[in-house]
């Protein structure tokens, strides 16, 4: 079975979270440990990638050290071509949507597409929309940021990834936000596109957790919450909001 078809499955069921780790954020062998805590608190997968300062080293290191702990696939969500490694369970191959600069709606991927093939690296096509404040991602990517307050920004990009063939829609507030997507623009997304979506960013308590899910997202990522914490008992009362238990 795909990571494709078996994140299908679980979409199925109910609602799905994914644990981001970062390589530059600590060394392989503490990604590892983040992986297994997470695994063990329930979350489906394990995301891998970061906007700036992470090597092929880095990510390959990450990738092994994180397989060697857990059972859960392992995706790479890359910010850029450099940082894509051949151990990964799968790729999501994803385009900016809303960046300014055409590097980062194909001119990345195209520099990717060959070592893809060639790896056969599963990949998942994926709408990547920011929204604001953007942080870091959205400056690297040169975006112009999805408002809060409209959800028909959001929700137009997300229709363009849908009907340009893309499997998922990914909207994202940044690593570190001090808020998350709004629900109200979640909500509107939701309902207007018909494939599965993802949120992330800026989502630090099960409360906001709960509200996300609550509001449409198929698939919550966390991130900086368990780099920052350490904290087990949190991401399970995390993972157990997403899931609406």
């Amino acid at each position: 079975m795909t990571v494709w078809e078996s994140l299908r499955s679980k979409l199925r069921e109910g609602k799905v979270h994914m644990t981001l780790i970062d390589p530059a954020e600590q060394g392989s062998v503490e990604a590892g440990e983040l992986a297994y805590q997470a695994a063990l608190a329930g979350t489906d997968a394990v995301m891998v990638g970061g906007s700036t300062g992470v090597t092929p080293k880095a990510v390959d290191d990450t990738v092994l050290a994180i397989k060697g702990r857990t059972r859960v696939p392992v995706i790479l969500f890359p910010g850029g071509a450099a940082m894509l490694s051949r151990h990964a369970d799968a790729l999501y191959f994803m385009s900016l949507l809303n960046s300014r600069n055409p590097k980062w709606i194909v001119g990345e991927q195209r520099r990717a597409v060959l070592v893809v093939k060639e790896w056969g690296l599963e990949a998942i096509s994926m709408g990547y929309v920011i929204v604001a404040p953007g942080m870091r991602a959205g400056e690297v990517g040169e975006a112009t940021l999805a408002s809060r307050d409209d959800p028909r920004e959001a929700l137009e990009y997300a229709l363009l990834a849908e009907y340009l063939g893309m499997r998922l829609v990914y909207l994202e507030a940044g690593s570190g936000a001090e808020q998350p997507v709004p629900a109200a623009v979640v909500r509107a997304v939701k309902r207007g596109i018909h494939i599965p979506l993802i949120v992330g960013g800026g989502i630090r308590t099960s409360a906001a957790a709960r509200d996300i899910a609550e509001a449409g997202a198929d698939i919550v990522v966390t991130g900086t919450v368990v780099e920052e914490t350490r904290d087990p008992a949190l991401l399970a009362r995390i993972i157990d909001a997403v899931k609406l238990r």
